[in-house]
């Protein structure tokens, strides 16, 4: 019996290290699995590293890039754009006048009545338009036809016609934001379309000649006084409200910025003569490039795998329509090194189904258990339950790819700030009257719109962050950043109203 009682005490113990073993062997293997996530996740922090010393190698990259871009043609991956924009409202606008925002699948039409004293804006009426899928391929006159047929419902809706019917000709500002070879204040050639609209027969073609025949076609009499991007119009739009205004950025899905420069600064325009000696300059900032840039292989996969590798390398690294997809890279690049995410999601797979609103919503969410990274990991990525530690990793991402896009956001401001001596030193001023060290810092604002920056408010703290290190407490306090709306629309109409053929004595609100 002691035989039997002996031998059944050396199976169980036999057993019970077996099971030792396996669970041992499991946390082994767990460790081992986690401390892979956490290289990857490591590697990914120092990849994206943005000290203050590289922040102000980008800052000197920019504006030494714009001042090569404004030399030359091809200077510099900036394209550095003239838009004959020579002067900005000022505030003492008086009328009524109207724009056309055409930059997607929508058209968007806006009157607005100016009274003269700044921030007047007496009224404003918007109206939004979908374009019929068949026009998005079709031909320039079925396109314009149905705008000019558009714009037409509009005016008549609510105009009562006495200002226009006795005294002058309605006057539009057209915000169209595709890539556009620029000629005049009111002409350009449209390069290529992008956003889903695809019209062979006006690539290459002047835009306004285009627009200005629909409209005649249709029996509206309206001229189109200026042709603007967006970024223009919100410049437009800021300095009307504040004369301090010398910038603008747009950062969200995709991203740009403008800004005014000294006309004899433009070296690449010899002779170039404006009434108020500066210009509006759109800088096409998303294709600024620099290997001072913190570059992941995310990134560099991510570019080679875009319908336009080798372009646009700084908007593939701050803007909206990228930060999601980065992100799914991350964690997909985690799912092949460990099965903390439980096996491989076929979604992880799918390019852009992690979205930037995704990657907001995970990174402020600021709930005990992370519930809200959970959900974005179970209904989009379709990845099940994690524990809260996968969870806190997720956000952690989140974070490192959003503060590198917010700071280097920061940088490229900067740099347009160094480049027009607003940043405290001087800058590179490029024109006559060389660089100088005791300018005396001035107030500057600079207008922001776009989803990045008014929505996601970690993103927002980030670019302040960046700015007060980059510049220093005692400059950034100058340098205000200032919210911008429908600048692409109002700030058309308001550019309009600069241009008018119509002088402000002249035009009276009946």
């Amino acid at each position: 019996m002691g035989r039997v009682v002996l031998g059944v005490a050396v199976g169980v113990a036999a057993v019970a290290c077996a099971v030792a073993g396996v669970v041992v062997g499991r946390r082994v293997r767990s460790r081992k699995k986690w401390k892979k996530v956490v290289g990857v996740l490591k590697e990914l922090e120092e990849s994206c590293e943005t000290s203050v010393g590289r922040l102000r190698q980008v800052v000197d990259a920019m504006a030494v890039e714009m001042h090569a871009g404004l030399a030359s043609e091809g200077g510099s991956k900036l394209k550095m754009l003239l838009t004959f924009v020579d002067r900005l409202p000022t505030g003492g606008e008086i009328g009524t006048y109207y724009a056309l925002d055409l930059g997607s699948v929508n058209i968007r039409m806006l009157r607005v009545q100016l009274g003269g004293r700044r921030s007047s804006i007496m009224s404003k009426d918007v109206e939004l338009q979908a374009i019929p899928g068949h026009l998005m391929t079709s031909t320039s006159e079925d396109l314009f036809d149905f705008i000019g047929s558009a714009l037409k419902q509009f005016v008549e809706k609510d105009e009562n016609g006495s200002e226009f019917a006795s005294v002058r000709t309605r006057e539009l500002g057209f915000t169209f934001s595709f890539p556009v070879k620029q000629t005049s204040i009111n002409s350009g050639t449209l390069i290529k379309w992008t956003k889903g609209l695809h019209i062979e027969n006006m690539v290459g073609r002047e835009v306004v000649e285009c627009l200005q025949a629909g409209l005649i076609r249709n029996g509206l009499e309206m001229q189109v006084a200026v042709l603007v991007n967006d970024t223009v119009g919100t410049l437009a739009l800021e300095h009307y409200h504040d004369a301090d205004t010398v910038a603008a950025v747009i950062i969200g899905t995709g991203t740009n910025a403008c800004y005014l420069e000294r006309s004899d600064a433009i070296i690449k325009c010899q002779g170039l003569l404006t009434t108020s000696g500066g210009m509006v300059v759109n800088m096409e900032w998303g294709n600024f490039w620099s290997s001072h840039l913190p570059r992941t292989s995310y990134d560099i996969d991510l570019d080679a795998e875009s319908p336009n590798p080798n372009d646009q390398g700084f908007e593939k690294m701050i803007s909206g329509l990228y930060l999601g997809d980065i992100v799914r890279r991350v964690i997909l690049r985690m799912s092949h090194e460990s099965d903390i995410f439980g096996p491989v999601s076929s979604r992880l797979l799918v390019p852009f189904v992690l979205r930037t609103p995704h990657v907001t919503q995970m990174h402020e969410d600021d709930s005990p258990d992370l519930k809200e990274v959970a959900r974005i990991l179970r209904e989009i990525l379709e990845i099940q339950e994690v524990p809260l530690k996968v969870r806190k990793l997720v956000a952690r991402i989140c974070d490192v790819v959003t503060r590198r896009a917010a700071r280097l956001v920061s940088a490229g401001i900067v740099g347009i700030l160094k480049k027009i001596g607003r940043d405290g030193t001087g800058g590179i001023t490029g024109g006559r009257g060389s660089s100088r060290s005791d300018v005396k810092m001035r107030r500057t604002v600079v207008a922001v719109e776009g989803t990045l920056y008014t929505s996601y408010m970690m993103f927002r703290e980030y670019i302040h962050e960046a700015l007060n290190e980059i510049l220093g407490e005692e400059i950034a306090q100058h340098v205000i950043l200032k919210v911008s709306e429908e600048g692409s629309g109002i700030g058309a109409a308001l550019l309009a109203a600069s241009y008018s053929s119509y002088s402000v004595d002249t035009v009276q609100l009946l």
